[in-house]
């Protein structure tokens, strides 16, 4: 991985220059093995990356500021799950008060 993989060529356009930034992530694994009394044998192996967007430097004359992404995805799924623990916990407290 190199660090052409996390930040962008620099944009400019009207004075104004942004780079943005990605979070890389990865992993590799392999294995092997053999059967007891050489009844077979294997292996394997695998990698993985993972790229998100972190958000971009913003250059505006001599005043670079740092403008981070938002990941409207993970905020909606926050809120569902919220959402969802909510009602759970409301339905349990009428059922409480129901039987009394």
């Amino acid at each position: 991985m190199t660090v052409k993989r996390v930040f962008s060529d620099p944009c400019e356009k009207n004075g104004v220059t942004v780079i943005t930034a990605a979070g890389i992530s990865g992993g590799a694994g392999a294995g092997g093995g053999e059967a007891p009394q050489g009844q077979g044998q294997g292996s394997g192996g695998g990698f993985g990356l993972n790229a998100r967007p972190v958000g971009a430097f913003v250059i505006k004359g001599d005043q670079v500021s740092w403008q981070p992404a938002v990941d409207v995805n993970r905020a909606i799924i926050g809120g569902q799950i919220v959402a969802v623990i909510a009602l759970l916990t409301a339905r349990a407290v009428i059922r409480i008060l129901a039987k009394r």
